[in-house]
């Protein structure tokens, strides 16, 4: 069934596939064990059982988001070696030590402290578990930092040289290929998007229970400080966004011409498109409806600032333009959707109705979901604008694949869709029965087995009794003692 249809586009599509499945779980995750350290360290300042309540609350979907996110991005490394081989050997000498130092620093640190994190609440002191909380957000932020890193040089390789055989050297230095020119832009902008998407899933959380009951004091202070990073975090990361863009057109012009649907060089101003409908064929905007000379405004802080389009550009080296330029105004148009329910979440906190406007809450339990579309909408437009390179400029996405053919590459994606709906799908479901239950005092965190692990050599007796002076009668006396755990398993 996949004989006529290109290999490439098969490797391209579930790269595609399960590198935008895996982002939902470390968009959510990095953001989730910020907040997590935020509502310890105020439990410990404060001594307010409200905080403890929901961290415990919200520990438990942490665990599972966070083991998806490892194991959805396993898979992405194995194709890296069946379907990028190309890739993987020309640039291997630049990516995989930069991949590796994340597996060597985060993964390590994040592998070091998660169980503390999770079952040491009544194991270990107070500090010492609050040192661990951090040093689980430290180590996401430390992953991000990393992949990142890759991302970005892929896309402004610098500090490289090349090798007899074609490959990718590092140079003189490795700062310059790590802080490469759109590194510490991508980084900004992709991390406060995961702080801003755990925000709106916290804060439609709070707002779903709010609808049910509005007194329920614990969904009143999630809501609250979701609403809080809304209104603050929000415009910030409209201003990094726009830096960010301000440095794609510096060095990824094209992309920039796609993100805007510029197909003609406007030299006396160019409009900003809201909407229309790109055709390539005919290499125009079709029932586009612009706002005169604001894209110039913007791009380049002048009304009258000449923008080249994508005339300029050979039509072998041009991205595609429709999925770019809608991607681009789903990830914008859901930005200042986010910062329209910030905005009016501090209209309703000035005139002290945050917990009694209804359709506040009904806004803020729709856009829930929102930051995960708005990651991904941003994910799509960021790498489907580097096209057609895997290496910006240098190494073309046709010439990185791997020669395999097109049955192989189908039914391998085919296993994934399958394999992904199922077990993450199972992991979404029971995430979200999870929120569908309110926070209340005394909620019960992440707890291991009761009976430990198992024993091949059977029951191990109490440490007060000799195993040789144990009989058959007092074998069968044996009982199990439930532990004095105040925490559920979960």
């Amino acid at each position: 069934m996949f004989d006529a249809v290109d290999p490439i586009t098969l490797a391209r599509i579930q790269f595609a596939f399960t590198v935008s499945f895996h982002f939902i779980f470390p968009a959510f995750s990095i953001g989730l064990a910020s907040y997590l350290a935020v509502l310890e360290g105020l439990w410990l300042k404060t001594g307010k059982t409200v905080y403890m309540d929901l961290f415990k609350y919200w520990l438990k979907i942490f665990a599972i988001a966070f083991a998806m996110g490892v194991v959805s991005g396993i898979v992405m490394s194995y194709q890296f070696g069946t379907n990028w081989a190309v890739f993987s050997d020309k640039a291997g000498p630049v990516v995989g030590p930069l991949m590796a130092y994340e597996v060597l620093t985060a993964f390590f640190l994040e592998a070091g402290f998660l169980g503390v994190m999770l079952f040491g609440m009544n194991r270990v002191g107070k500090k010492l578990h609050y040192v661990a909380t951090l040093m689980v957000a430290g180590g996401t932020f430390i992953s991000a930092f990393w992949i990142l890193s890759v991302n970005s040089w892929m896309q402004t390789p610098v500090g490289y040289e090349m090798g007899a055989n074609g490959q990718f050297l590092p140079g003189d230095s490795w700062v310059e290929i790590i802080f490469n020119p759109s590194f510490p832009y991508r980084l900004v902008h992709t991390v406060l998007g995961a702080y801003i998407t755990t925000a709106f899933v916290v804060g439609g959380v709070g707002a779903w229970h709010l609808l049910k009951d509005r007194t329920n004091g614990h969904a009143r202070k999630m809501f609250s400080m979701a609403m809080w990073m809304a209104a603050l975090v929000v415009p910030v990361q409209i201003f990094a966004g726009d830096m960010h863009g301000l440095n794609t057109l510096e060095h990824q012009p094209q992309k920039v011409m796609a993100m805007e649907g510029h197909y003609e060089s406007h030299p006396d101003g160019a409009p900003l498109i809201l909407f229309g409908i790109p055709d390539s064929e005919a290499r125009e905007v079709k029932y586009a409806v612009e706002i005169p000379k604001a894209s110039s405004l913007i791009l380049k802080h002048d009304l009258n600032a000449p923008l080249d389009g994508l005339d300029t550009i050979p039509l072998d080296e041009q991205p595609p333009v429709g999925i770019v330029f809608w991607s681009f105004r789903v990830m914008v148009g859901l930005g200042f959707a986010m910062l329209g329910v910030g905005l009016w979440s501090l209209l309703a906190r000035w005139r002290g109705k945050l917990y009694d406007w209804r359709w506040l809450h009904r806004a803020a339990l729709v856009m829930g979901p929102a930051g995960f579309v708005a990651v991904i909408a941003g994910w799509i437009t960021t790498e489907v604008g580097r096209q057609p390179y895997v290496i910006y400029n240098l190494l073309r996405t046709a010439d990185a694949a791997s020669p395999l053919d097109a049955p192989a590459v189908g039914a391998s994606l085919i296993a994934f869709v399958v394999v992904y709906f199922a077990v993450f799908g199972t992991g979404t479901w029971y995430i979200l029965r999870l929120m569908s239950h309110p926070p209340h005092l005394g909620e019960m965190g992440v707890k291991r087995g009761d009976t430990g692990p198992i024993r091949t050599a059977g029951i191990t007796p109490g440490p007060t009794q000799d195993p040789g002076n144990l009989s058959p009668d007092s074998l069968s006396s044996l009982k199990y003692v439930e532990p004095e755990d105040p925490e559920v398993k979960l």
